[in-house]
């Protein structure tokens, strides 16, 4: 029963970081409101509220890279790794087709992240969206599983999120999760409204990598003390 409760957190958090997160892309893209400060609060804000609500249920990861750098990092067992992923990625999926029900006529891409290949290359998207990644699970690892952060940790981490989508937002998107890249990207090859394939490979592989340097790191160099759960 807490194995499923663990999926279904994954499941409603990951759901609920696209449909906030890429809907508030979404609206702005379309010059429905807001800004760049919009798309950073939504996405911290929602990975904040969720870390508190169910980070004891599951650890509230709500993304593959964070569940991959974890593993590697000896801090969650090896038995959850999938049954986590396919959690997210169906959450995600569904929250993007829902985002394509009630946004899908603004336009926008649903929200979808994409380089910005008027100002930087496709290598140099790869290099920040795996860096950005390394950061976000070094985030985790030290403030919330090493526990040096206490109560505020799911804040350290939220806010780890905002601060690359405003440092480099406008050029990748910032999406730092396979699945906040694969949700709208499935709902958008369906209606028509993406077809970048390159680019899906790109940042499903770059935030994967980054997240297991990140937890290679902390395993190998910093030793933060981790128990698999």
């Amino acid at each position: 029963m807490q194995d499923l409760k663990a999926l279904v957190a994954e499941f409603i958090g990951t759901f609920a970081l696209i449909f906030l997160g890429a809907g508030a892309v979404t609206l702005v893209n379309a010059g429905v409101g807001g800004s760049l400060v919009t798309i950073a609060l939504a996405h911290g804000l929602t990975i904040m509220i969720f870390a508190y609500a169910f980070g004891d249920v599951s650890g509230s990861h709500i993304n593959p890279a964070v569940t991959i750098g974890l593993y590697v990092g000896g801090a969650l067992d090896g038995r959850k790794v999938v049954p986590y992923i396919v959690a997210q990625l169906l959450g995600a999926i569904l929250a993007g087709f829902v985002l394509s029900g009630i946004w899908g006529n603004l336009g926008g891409n649903l929200g979808a992240t994409l380089v910005n290949l008027q100002v930087i290359t496709l290598p140099l998207g790869f290099l920040l969206e795996m860096i950005g990644t390394f950061f976000l699970v070094n985030t985790i690892m030290n403030a919330a599983v090493a526990g040096k952060a206490g109560h505020m940790a799911p804040v350290a981490i939220g806010m780890t999120v905002a601060a690359c989508i405003l440092m480099f937002g406008p050029l990748t998107g910032a999406s730092l999760n396979p699945a906040r890249t694969l949700g709208p990207a499935v709902a958008g090859m369906v209606t028509g409204q993406y077809d970048q394939l390159l680019q899906l490979g790109l940042f499903l592989v770059s935030t994967i990598l980054g997240g297991a340097l990140a937890g290679a790191f902390n395993r190998y160099f910093m030793q933060v003390p981790a128990e698999a759960t």
